[in-house]
């Protein structure tokens, strides 16, 4: 069975970056084989990663969905969007990625979401990590596509709107039982005026990263990650905090 690590938080805090980092970092420190799914229809994870995606869920269902001739005499329409799914993953040095993507058809949003969840559940034995880069804010939790996880980062910057977001995504795991064996806080930016806030989180604050120029140059260029210095401030930061994350 593979590690997970679901990474959640308000939109606009740097969650799909940290996401990108920590593919990075678990490929150079050889853990083992790494499974990235990136569950934001927005599909920022993969050019954070440098890489292409070729198809995702979201497009997989549509094609069904117009074209139900597609799917072979004697095949259900589930083990034929499986099997399509499978084959879309993209494959990368050192990592693979899996995008969900959004549907155009209408009433299918929750639909690729129980598929996400259930491929994800069947390909996590394939793989010793998984890094699951959730969609900004509230409804993948409500959704349930956030699964059972060894550890929920919840992502926050410093200020007090993504601390509240991090109570309240913290507050509506425990609501609907998710089960995560550790419920972690990693906030970007300083926090020396928001220690109460902090703590009203009820997650165990594992520390912040830095401002980083190198990050921010890549993402006005639309640069991958996996591409920045090794003595990057946001990867120096993050490998002394990994421990907390991924063991």
């Amino acid at each position: 069975m593979s590690y997970t690590i679901a990474i959640a938080g308000k939109g606009g805090t740097g969650k799909t970056t940290i996401a990108a980092l920590i593919v990075r970092l678990l490929k150079e420190q050889k853990r083992g084989s790494i499974l990235a799914v990136d569950a934001d229809p927005n599909n920022n994870l993969a050019e954070n990663l440098g890489a292409h995606i070729k198809e995702t869920v979201g497009s997989i269902l549509d094609g069904v969905c117009r074209n139900p001739d597609k799917i072979p005499p004697g095949m259900s329409k589930d083990t034929f969007i499986e099997y399509q799914v499978q084959t879309s993953i993209t494959e990368n040095e050192g990592f693979d990625i899996l995008a969900m993507g959004r549907p155009e058809g209408p009433g299918c949003y929750c639909y690729v979401n129980n598929i996400l969840r259930n491929i994800t559940a069947k390909l996590m034995k394939d793989y010793d990590y998984v890094v699951i880069d959730n969609e900004a804010g509230f409804e993948h939790l409500s959704r349930r596509t956030t699964r059972d996880c060894d550890t929920l980062l919840v992502v926050s910057d410093a200020t007090a709107v993504g601390l509240r977001a991090a109570e309240r995504i913290n507050g509506l795991v425990k609501e609907l039982k998710i089960g995560a064996k550790k419920s972690l806080l990693l906030i970007n930016g300083s926090n020396k005026a928001q220690k109460e806030m902090i703590k009203r989180t009820s997650l165990d604050h594992i520390g912040n990263i830095p401002n980083d120029p190198l990050i921010t140059r890549a993402g006005l260029n639309a640069g991958s990650l996996m591409g920045i210095r090794e003595t990057a401030a946001s990867l120096k930061a993050l490998r002394k905090l990994g421990e907390n994350i991924w063991n």
